[in-house]
């Protein structure tokens, strides 16, 4: 169930209670593609750093170690040793993106593994049962992420096969959580809305995807080659016609600045990859924008990554220290600035929910702006 507790009829201050707890809303959601987040950091680090909600893969779990294994194990959250909600995409993403060969049909999509080639079909009926035995607390519906820039035909004929998609993975997972031997019997679904760049498709889309109330909803196909201003744009027209009693979540976005402008248009939940794979390059945020600690310039730097920053990083380490592993090659260096990367995401968005708690947020947003574009990566 999501509240709503506070809004300006653009951005959204909300709690969303889950079978696994409540989430404060916006949230950034940390990503562990394979129920570990890269860069040697745990889930007991995770609560260290104030994460609220893990993402995992359903795509990638199936592979490996399998779904099936998971749930014999008794479902991700035991798995992973994590109690707190975790999201798990549905996998088509990844089916288009990294399958060089597929086939995309009516029943679902023929594609061979890019581990080992071996030939795999998934379909909505597969994903909510992979999703299932994952036991994740909200599971994304299966659709196809459309490349930009496609054709109106194709993107019309790609949406309305999405929209059947997501009504037999209404179905299907209704019929899962019914089942004795299901551990989540009480999973979430969230659709998911697609139209590439083509404001209308998407508007028609987001109405049609709100009449079956679902759990939440999400935007999806966006940050994957348009502009910042065509994702800003796509999002101001869709927002209005989601619920405005569910959570809105902007999959793979993005940077901190995307964030904020994502949050002043509507959007309550975020992931991405950029925090944990910049920081595995020693490339960490600030609250001063972006810098690379490998420059030559923090040889001699006795201050942390954030000066104020009270991750594990910054408090008890410094610039020098962490540049210094990088150029050894210790594992360290990258375990590190995950942290800390991870630590300044989940500390802005406690930050976004402060001030918008407290009548504050456009002029939040304006000094993080302002602030962050001072930095030097």
């Amino acid at each position: 169930m999501y509240t709503l507790k506070k809004t300006d009829g653009k951005y959204r201050r909300g709690e969303f209670v889950t079978p696994h707890g409540t989430i404060q809303t916006p949230v950034f959601m940390n990503v562990g593609t394979l129920a570990a987040i890269k860069g040697a950091v745990s889930s007991m680090d995770l609560k260290d750093i104030n994460c609220q909600v893990e993402l995992s893969n359903t795509y990638h779990l199936h592979l490996r170690p399998g779904d099936k294994v998971i749930k014999a194990l008794g479902g991700l959250h035991k798995f992973m040793n994590w109690d707190s909600p975790i999201l798990t995409d549905s996998g088509g993403f990844q089916v288009f993106s990294l399958s060089s060969i597929r086939k995309i049909k009516e029943e679902g999509v023929y594609f061979n593994s890019h581990i080992d080639g071996r030939k795999i079909f998934m379909g909505p009926e597969e994903s909510m049962q992979i999703q299932s035995n994952l036991a994740s607390t909200i599971a994304m519906a299966f659709d196809e992420c459309i490349p930009n820039p496609s054709t109106r035909d194709y993107v019309i004929n790609s949406v309305n096969r999405t929209t059947r998609w997501l009504e037999r993975c209404k179905e299907e997972l209704s019929r899962l959580n019914t089942l004795e031997d299901t551990i989540n019997k009480k999973q979430m679904l969230f659709g998911i809305n697609q139209g590439g760049t083509y404001d209308d498709i998407r508007v028609e889309h987001a109405k049609t995807i709100t009449a079956l109330d679902l759990d939440g909803y999400a935007i999806g196909g966006l940050a994957v080659g348009e502009t910042h201003e065509e994702m800003y744009r796509i999002i101001e027209s869709v927002v209005p016609y989601l619920p405005n009693n569910k959570p809105i979540y902007l999959m793979g976005v993005g940077t901190p600045v995307n964030i904020i402008e994502g949050v002043s248009r509507g959007v309550d939940f975020f992931d991405c990859v950029l925090p944990a794979r910049n920081g595995r390059h020693g490339h960490v945020f600030t609250s001063k924008g972006k810098i690379n600690i490998m420059n030559a310039k923090y040889e001699l730097d006795s201050k942390p990554i954030d000066e104020g920053c009270e991750c594990p990083a910054c408090k008890h380490y410094t610039r020098a220290y962490i540049r210094h592993l990088f150029k050894a090659k210790e594992m360290l260096a990258m375990r590190l600035c995950v942290l800390h990367n991870l630590y300044f995401y989940n500390k802005m968005m406690q930050e976004i929910r402060d001030a918008i708690d407290e009548d504050r947020f456009y002029a939040y947003k304006e000094e993080f702006l302002e602030n962050f574009s001072q930095g030097d990566f």
